[in-house]
């Protein structure tokens, strides 16, 4: 049954779509186990309090050859979220189990501890001052939120690092293939949203073993843990360098010059994972491009700072 969505102005979600100029509420949705990169995400996010008030954590589900399905895969990353936090000595920060499913059809949201505790803190919003809902895996639990309490549209602000570049030959992404029917959600039904597409974007977040080694490494146990875990990723890292794509979100929402951006209407997706374009429709945020240096040293500066404390 299709949700009855509040309709923002245009003027409403282009100011709502503007870069945050004050500190932000943030909660953070993450498939933390899938990869190597939302462990550098939630660093990222804990070590920029100037920016951002992380006020939750939500775990994502995801199924690939780390887990034997998506509740499978939102369980592990709950208990990496939890691992993370004991070695930042950050167990003040709540976080909470997501969906153990993708959503089962168009307009029906699974419920979760995340996806209640994400009504919750929305609601709690002024619609002058959004929680900013920072997601870096399959967005279930946020596009189910979204149908149990459509209201929290008026309230929030999308950031979703999900999709590939508008020119690239298809949107397959790990992120929004996952779940096509909460991707959907997101596009459609006019959340302001601010969207970092992966190839061709996020893709520029490169780093190599010896980068890693030098200026993440020296860190103190964060940055053991985060070389180790780089370290592991692959046998051989001769000539390699890896993508660390969920920190572009944190990134943007740090400092938006580093993440060039602009307003385009919302593009549709289609049943065959390809962007489809409308000009009637609501207005979005796209990020273009990524400033690779520019983010790394600050996350280097902030991980040597952070092990001087």
């Amino acid at each position: 049954m299709q949700k009855n969505f509040p309709d923002l102005s245009t003027e409403q979600r282009v100011r709502k779509l503007e870069w945050p100029s004050g500190k932000v509420k943030m909660v953070l949705d993450t498939d933390t186990f899938n990869e190597i990169d939302d462990q550098f995400a939630v660093i990222y996010s804990l070590l920029s309090p100037e920016r951002i008030q992380l006020q939750a954590l939500y775990a994502a589900p995801f199924y690939n050859d780390l887990s034997t399905g998506p509740k499978d895969g939102m369980e592990k990353s709950y208990h990496e979220i939890i691992r993370i936090l004991k070695l930042m000595d950050r167990e003040d920060v709540p976080v909470y189990r997501g969906s153990d499913s993708y959503l089962p059809e168009a307009h029906k949201p699974v419920i979760s501890d995340a996806a209640n505790d994400l009504v919750r803190r929305a609601m709690a919003c002024d619609p002058s001052d959004p929680l900013y809902v920072v997601g870096i895996g399959a967005i279930s639990n946020i596009a189910s939120a979204i149908l149990l309490e459509p209201s929290i549209i008026e309230r929030i602000v999308v950031v979703w690092l999900g999709g590939h570049a508008l020119e690239w030959p298809d949107t397959r992404e790990f992120n929004l293939q996952q779940d096509l029917h909460a991707s959907r959600i997101v596009f459609d039904c006019g959340v302001p949203l601010v969207v970092i597409p992966c190839m061709g974007v996020a893709s520029n977040l490169r780093t190599t073993l010896s980068e890693v080694r030098d200026y993440v490494r020296p860190s103190g146990a964060v940055g053991e843990y985060l070389y180790e875990t780089y370290l592991n990723c692959k046998e051989d890292h001769y000539g390699y360098s890896r993508v660390i794509w969920d920190i572009s979100v944190v990134a943007w929402l740090v400092q938006p010059e580093w993440v060039p951006s602009h307003l385009i209407q919302s593009p549709r997706i289609s049943d065959d994972y390809r962007w489809s374009f409308d000009t009637t429709r609501h207005l979005i945020r796209y990020a273009s491009y990524i400033d690779r240096d520019a983010v790394f040293s600050d996350l280097f500066r902030k991980l040597e700072l952070a092990s001087r404390k």
